[in-house]
């Protein structure tokens, strides 16, 4: 009987802990319900409140548009314009902006031109004056190496000019006046403010002689070689003039120059 008794006891502890554990598998499963529910209730309630927002922000947005489209019909009535006339003029604006920053962006490309632009005369300019001042070294050589000869008048002595090339150089020198002459023998030439006239020319001995009417005087000048300053002074306050003559080129022609002071009256006409 002891062991009879026994069997089931056992059999009822075990069924026991069974159910114990399955209490508390079902409690453990509420709890989880119960909390997975209380988080889709407040996800579904946040999900509400966005819903809400998004109807009250479509609401004013809504509302903002109306109050723009009665704004914007209120401007044109005031303005006597029409939607269309009022889109054109903004098209029109957005053009005019368009073309200013177009003309701002010609300005610039024009300024930055005309800076390279000036930046190349500047070194024009610098070019230019460094050929001048070398042009200046070499006609102050070309006027050093100009021959300097003894005048008929109490031995003056002055540089004279051998043919045109030299002449020009004289020229430019600047502190005297040149013409140019070609005489014909028997012929009175008007040469600046006197008259010259070939008397005789000997081409053999490179000689010839002339007169100098200056001042109504006829100043003769007879058995001169060429390039040979005959000097004489004219006019109301008298100044050293100079005739040069550098070619004979026949019995009856010669060529060469006068040169005055500049100060020197000069005639109406040069012929």
């Amino acid at each position: 009987m002891s062991d009879v008794d026994k069997t089931p006891r056992s059999y009822s502890g075990a069924f026991m802990a069974a159910i114990a554990v399955a209490l508390l598998a079902g409690v453990g499963g509420l709890l989880w319900s119960w909390s997975l529910s209380s988080r889709l209730s407040g996800q579904e309630a946040a999900l509400a409140d966005a819903r809400d927002q998004n109807k009250k922000m479509a609401s004013d947005l809504r509302e903002t548009d109306a109050r723009l489209k009665v704004a914007t019909a209120e401007l044109g009535q005031s303005l006597g314009l029409t939607q269309k006339q009022m889109d054109a003029r903004a098209q029109e604006i957005l053009r005019r902006e368009k073309a200013v920053e177009s003309a701002q962006k010609e300005t610039a490309q024009t300024v930055s031109g005309l800076s390279t632009d000036v930046s190349g005369v500047k070194t024009d300019v610098g070019g230019v004056k460094t050929d001048l001042t070398k042009t200046q070294s070499d006609l102050a050589t070309a006027i050093s190496q100009l021959q300097s000869m003894k005048g008929d008048l109490d031995g003056h002595s002055t540089l004279i000019a051998r043919n045109h090339d030299e002449l020009e150089l004289l020229k430019h020198k600047g502190d005297r006046t040149y013409y140019e002459f070609t005489l014909t023998k028997g012929q009175r030439k008007p040469v600046g403010t006197v008259s010259l006239e070939l008397t005789k020319a000997d081409p053999k001995k490179y000689t010839y002689s002339l007169t100098v009417v200056s001042d109504d005087k006829p100043v003769p000048k007879n058995n001169k070689g060429i390039n040979e300053p005959l000097q004489f002074y004219s006019g109301k306050d008298p100044q050293l003039f100079e005739v040069v003559v550098n070619t004979v080129t026949s019995k009856n022609q010669v060529s060469g120059y006068l040169s005055t002071p500049k100060s020197a009256p000069t005639p109406a006409s040069v012929p």
